[in-house]
């Protein structure tokens, strides 16, 4: 059910925090929230974290002690992040007879991605455990009245589908261990709603991104609108060669690509690793995820009644290189 409003209440959407307490902490003061018995809180607002708290970032433990906090005592809610999924995979075993010690295989790039995290909190392994129970209380997608968030990709259909086999918007151990075959349901909701759409390169072709990694497929907008090239649809930091940009969209490709119309409520993403001064993608949706552990921006959107996005409504904090302010010390990079 959607999450109903408390008068003149207004929301503030936080991107991708990675482990980035600190800025997180100035971002939330430059807002006006300050801490009441050790939890940050607004006389009139709510923060609403857009998921993937943990990994890569100097300061994990102390963000999710932060943000499970605050949407404890009621100053936050919170979405999953694919990489609070990743971590319940990585730390569950299989169940017997499915060929596989953990539902998320232990390889170098799972270890590497996860690494930071585990190594911060070696000497925690309680308050790890309980970090793992917790993630299974997130919800995939919020509804608030009159806006809607998800860590990576609104798909209507799928989510409905959820909402009547899950009964609300929260996964168990059951569609844990289920989502750990791709081409099941339980796979297609939490690749879609955590990592987004995405399609093959034509001709069995594949790209080296930044990161190093070789990849067959590219990541797309769930918001296109009557696109006809490649062009039209990618979405990812790294842009696709001019030959293959430019090619048109078969029919069986244009089947795969979702829409998101203007007559649908505002929705509000992160994930996504953007760059650049923060604003909408369209009129009914904005990612707020600007790269914060790159050394990018902490960005939030504040949220109230409005029901068409603007770029006046973001504020984002420049991370230090490397994230080092101390508790009280006033960042000096503020943005709006």
């Amino acid at each position: 059910m959607p999450v109903k409003r408390s008068g003149s209440r207004g929301y503030d959407i936080i991107g991708d925090v990675h482990g980035c307490a600190n800025t997180l902490k100035a971002l939330l003061e430059h807002m006006g929230y300050r801490k009441i018995n050790g939890i940050y809180q607004h006389k009139r607002r709510q923060v609403i974290f857009i998921g993937d708290i943990i990994d890569r970032g100097p300061r994990i433990r102390e963000a999710l002690h932060l943000v499970r906090d605050m949407v404890e005592h009621g100053s936050a809610q919170i979405t999953m992040g694919n990489h609070e999924y990743n971590a319940l995979g990585y730390c569950t075993r299989a169940r017997a007879g499915s060929g596989r010690k953990f539902l998320r295989e232990h390889n170098a790039r799972h270890d590497r991605l996860i690494g930071e995290t585990l190594s911060q909190f070696d000497q925690y392994p309680r308050e790890w455990n309980e970090f793992l129970e917790w993630f299974y209380t997130l919800p995939l997608f919020l509804e608030v009245e009159h806006f809607r968030v998800v860590h990576a990709c609104w798909d209507n259909r799928l989510i409905e589908k959820f909402r009547a086999s899950q009964g609300g918007n929260r996964i168990d151990e059951d569609f844990l261990h289920a989502s750990s075959a791709l081409d099941s349901f339980a796979g297609q909701v939490m690749d879609r709603l955590l990592r987004g759409t995405d399609l093959r390169l034509p001709d069995g072709l594949a790209i080296t991104g930044k990161d190093g990694l070789t990849r067959q497929f590219f990541r797309t907008k769930f918001w296109a609108e009557n696109p006809k090239t490649y062009a039209d649809v990618v979405f990812q930091p790294d842009p696709l060669p001019d030959d293959i940009a430019n090619r048109p969209l078969s029919e069986a490709e244009h089947k795969k690509i979702l829409s998101y119309p203007e007559s649908e409520p505002p929705v509000f993403v992160g994930h996504y690793w953007r760059e650049g001064a923060p604003a909408p993608l369209k009129s009914n949706v904005a990612c707020i995820d600007y790269s914060a552990v790159k050394y990018g921006r902490l960005v939030a959107y504040r949220m109230d009644d409005e029901r068409v996005l603007s770029a006046d409504k973001f504020v984002s904090i420049n991370v230090p290189r490397p994230e080092l302010i101390d508790d009280g010390q006033k960042e000096d990079s503020l943005t709006r």
